[in-house]
């Protein structure tokens, strides 16, 4: 399941980009010493990750869409992370459970947030490896990609200019990505196809979509 949606607007995408400019980076290993292939910068002064942060999760908990795709229980604060030239991430998949201040997270999707104008950078494409295909991002400012965080992905090196990102990690209700797929075509199709149909079956479609998420979703 992927999914890109526009998450930010132009006002909060040069918010993030005035909080990056003031704040200290740092080496993106402190938060995974033992890495061979992360070669990144990222947010590290407490005041301006909180506050770049709660830009983020106010966007995502507003976003229909996005609730939909992802139907989440509970979200990682998102942090920003900064890539000059000859910067990369080597493919990697995300660890299965977070430790955050507040307990542990179990990572089902993981989110990349554009905040550099893709003209501004070379390189840099968030890479996500699909079996024996290669899917590349390299998205407009404000749009993000949702994707599974047990997917091997990567990001290419930066070649010239800098390319600014939040990432994150989200707990969906429902842990199985083909049940959650299965969940967002129904409810889209209701949504799109509701109109049309007779209030009986709609109210029909709309119960199987319940009582689907009643079964499979493992958090209230």
């Amino acid at each position: 399941m992927f999914k890109e949606i526009e998450l930010l607007g132009r006002t909060e995408v040069e918010e993030m980009r005035r909080i990056a400019a003031a704040a200290p980076f740092v080496d993106g290993r402190i938060s995974n010493p033992h890495s061979k292939v992360k070669h990144n910068l990222q947010l590290h002064e407490p005041a301006a990750y909180q506050q770049s942060a709660a830009i983020v999760l106010k966007a995502m908990q507003g976003h229909e869409d996005f609730n939909n795709f992802a139907l989440p229980v509970m979200i990682a604060p998102p942090m920003m992370a900064r890539y000059t030239s000859g910067m990369r991430y080597g493919a990697h998949y995300d660890t299965a459970y977070l430790k955050l201040a507040n307990g542990a997270i179990r990572s089902d999707i993981s989110c990349t947030l554009f905040l550099s104008d893709p003209a501004s950078y070379e390189g840099g494409a968030l890479c996500i490896h699909l079996g024996t295909e290669t899917l590349r991002f390299r998205c407009a400012p404000g749009r993000a990609i949702l994707y599974p965080s047990d997917s091997i992905h990567e990001v290419e090196a930066v070649t010239g200019g800098e390319r600014l990102v939040a990432i994150t990690f989200i707990q969906s209700r429902v842990a199985n990505p083909f049940h959650r797929e299965m969940l967002y075509e129904i409810n889209e199709v209701a949504a799109l196809e509701g109109l049309k149909m007779s209030p009986e079956n709609l109210v029909r479609l709309q119960r199987a979509h319940q009582n689907l998420l009643r079964y499979w979703g493992d958090r209230p």
